[in-house]
């Protein structure tokens, strides 16, 4: 019998993949190349806490982008996220940059489900075209 949390976390994820996404564009730029690829991504928040070297505690919240672990090819290659990628959001006439990257020693993304099926995608709002 196939596992039924699985399942039902699949479905969950149809749902939210059908219902609550958006087109965005996922950038990365090396040396010799800027690899562009779009990906439906639900938008999400993740709050992060810091103590600072006088014991105050900061708290820092990124945008997130829950993106389907298979949808995520750059350069005919399956990837997973690097900081200092790209995420561009338009809305109306204006594009919202962000780029990859979690505060401290925190992972820029982290996987969604115990399945590995979505990331979440930490990132930061850079710039506004």
């Amino acid at each position: 019998m196939a596992d039924l949390i699985q399942k039902g976390l699949a479905w969950l994820d149809d749902q939210r993949h059908a219902h609550m996404t958006q087109t965005l564009l996922y950038v990365r730029d090396t040396e010799n190349a800027s690899y562009v690829v779009e990906v439906l991504a639900t938008i999400g928040r993740t709050e992060f806490e810091q103590v600072d070297e006088f014991g105050i505690v900061h708290r820092l919240q990124s945008r997130d982008f829950l993106i389907r672990a298979a949808d995520l090819v750059l350069n005919s290659e399956l990837t997973l996220p690097k900081a200092g990628d790209r995420v561009r959001e338009t809305v109306g006439t204006q594009t919202f940059v962000y780029e990859v990257m979690a505060p401290g020693s925190e992972p820029p993304w982290r996987y969604s489900d115990p399945y590995r099926q979505t990331l979440r995608v930490h990132t930061k709002h850079v710039s506004t075209e």
